[in-house]
């Protein structure tokens, strides 16, 4: 499965279906609120539903998904068990999302905010539009 930077060559079937899969479960909002809290650090079922804002036993029923999909992985320590992103590429695709969808909403997305050139094309974007007006 090594597809290097994108495009080109069509992709395998069964490669696909794969990534279908992937798409499926980020396609849930509570899954999606479980993954974001794991892109920075392990945390137990308990951690994440109070982080989430929803029962322990629907979010482990969705880290029971996540899990099968292999986008989280498990740690037990003791009587707990933790969870964490299964790896980089995980943490990149969730955090990529977030920023995406940031984009579409109004203003400099969050991910921008401290970077002075972007700030200044969306500040000359402004102007225009308001001078179109």
């Amino acid at each position: 499965m090594n597809v290097g930077k994108g495009g080109g060559e069509r992709l395998a079937d069964d490669q696909v279906n794969l990534i279908v899969e992937v798409f499926r479960m980020l396609a849930d909002a509570t899954r999606i609120q479980v993954l974001w809290a794991l892109a920075e650090c392990e945390l137990s079922v308990n951690e994440l539903a109070e982080n989430v804002g929803k029962p322990a036993p629907s979010v482990s029923q969705h880290l029971a998904k996540l899990r099968m999909a292999r986008l989280v992985r498990t740690r037990r320590a003791g009587t707990t068990i933790y969870y964490s992103l299964e790896n980089e590429h995980v943490r990149q695709l969730v955090v990529d999302a977030v920023f995406n969808a940031e984009h579409a909403g109004p203003g400099v997305p969050t991910h921008h905010r401290d970077d002075l050139t972007v700030r200044g094309i969306a500040a000359a974007r402004h102007s225009r539009e308001v001078n179109e007006r």
